[in-house]
């Protein structure tokens, strides 16, 4: 594991594993998330050209690492069924943001993940991450996500929950070309 992702401890691992998802997932097929979610989706092209080394940068949670997060992580590279605990802030203030991941692509020009939230994310929703090598060697990073106030905390923080998402995006999608 990377120095920035740590393991996660095998009993809380077990736990969140156990735990059901916080939300119904639904699918989305028409690009509007269901009725009381939030919908994001953004892209960036890389500057980066190695699209397998981005892969294995998302695959081992840099994305998240790089972004400010504190993260654990149950596997690193991640695989469907891995729990991971990513903490925002400092200490006992800090947000708990348990998630699982639901799916993974791994395809010669695809290569992604989702999660989805468990119960004791700030958010109820899912987030999707995805690579996408383009003709000539581009890289295009998307991120696309639904969620909705998850908390008392999230439903009280109301515009800086957006705000503080919408931070959390631009800082995901920058990481990669983070070395």
């Amino acid at each position: 594991m990377s120095k920035s992702v740590r393991p996660l401890g095998e009993q809380q691992a077990s736990v969140l594993r156990a735990a059901p998802l916080s939300f119904t997932p639904f699918n989305d097929s028409g690009g509007a998330a269901s009725s009381g979610y939030h919908h994001v989706n953004e892209s960036i092209t890389l500057t980066r050209r190695d699209f397998d080394g981005a892969a294995r940068d998302l695959f081992a949670w840099q994305v998240h690492s790089r972004a400010g997060l504190r993260v654990q992580a149950s596997d690193v590279p991640l695989r469907k069924g891995t729990v991971v605990l990513m903490r925002w802030g400092l200490g006992a203030l800090s947000l708990k943001i348990p998630c699982r991941v639901l799916d993974v692509v791994d395809e010669t020009r695809r290569r992604g993940f989702s999660y989805g939230t468990l119960p004791g994310h700030p958010e109820v929703g899912a987030e999707q991450f995805m690579l996408e090598r383009l003709d000539g060697g581009r890289i295009v990073f998307t991120i696309t996500a639904y969620s909705r106030p998850g908390s008392a905390l999230a439903k009280l923080g109301g515009p800086m929950g957006r705000a503080a998402q919408r931070l959390m995006t631009e800082r995901y999608l920058r990481a990669l070309d983070r070395q």
